[in-house]
């Protein structure tokens, strides 16, 4: 299992539902900590620092919720409350102190899997900065600046130019069709002589340094079009 796979804090004083979810969350390649107290879940947030805690709320000693309002108190990791009660007020109450999520007991596994996930990617996305940046290999294209860099040095694109590494860069790994690329960068429908894409392409090869290289980063496809990857 990859070291910097995410921590998932299980907090569960039932046996085997405990050893089930923490069965489930290491198929899916997260590692995996287990609590059976709310002392014992206190303990282990601050040793481990978990990327998201499934807390029962039925606890012996210290509640379920008591442990989300103290660990609320001191991190916004995400927490998914799990809980036998169903009535209004008690889903209320464990949001109210800070909870992300409610699983109803008894639940399916997949429910629970699809829930980790989605809370995981939601932190993913609000912790990484907006970078408009494209990247590949040594070639970066900011297309809010209109700048290409090659290796940390700016190249001097022309318009046409630049548009077609922007499309290639936006599609990176993927195949672009000739006709996608005609499309998008000089404007449907395309009147114009085709050859001008072949002309392009090869002034981008050389910017890029690109050129004469045995192993290319933009790759002809042919009879197909082009498709950008990683040098």
């Amino acid at each position: 299992m990859p070291r910097d796979a995410p921590v998932i804090l299980v907090v569960e004083d039932e046996e085997t539902l405990a050893e089930s979810i923490t069965y489930n969350m290491e198929l899916e390649g997260y590692r995996v900590q287990r609590a059976a107290t709310g002392t014992d879940a206190m303990a282990e947030f601050h040793r481990s620092v978990p990327d998201l805690i499934l807390l029962d709320v039925m606890l012996p000693g210290l509640s379920g919720l008591d442990v989300c309002r103290r660990i609320r108190s001191l991190s916004d990791v995400p927490i998914i409350m799990l809980t036998a009660r169903s009535s209004e007020g008690d889903v209320v109450a464990g949001l109210e102190l800070g909870a992300d999520d409610y699983v109803t007991k008894p639940f399916s596994m997949r429910e629970l899997v699809s829930r980790v996930r989605a809370r995981l990617r939601s932190r993913v996305a609000l912790e990484e900065p907006d970078d408009p940046v494209l990247r590949a290999g040594p070639v970066a294209l900011d297309p809010e600046r209109h700048e290409v860099r090659v290796d940390g040095e700016e190249v001097v694109f022309r318009p046409k130019e630049f548009e077609l590494l922007e499309v290639l860069l936006r599609n990176k790994g993927r195949l672009v069709t000739r006709e996608a690329l005609l499309d998008q960068v000089w404007g449907s429908p395309f009147y114009g002589d085709p050859k001008t894409l072949n002309v392009h392409v090869k002034r981008v090869r050389k910017k890029i340094g690109d050129a004469g290289k045995p192993r290319r980063m933009l790759l002809t496809v042919r009879g197909l079009g082009y498709k950008f990857v990683d040098d």
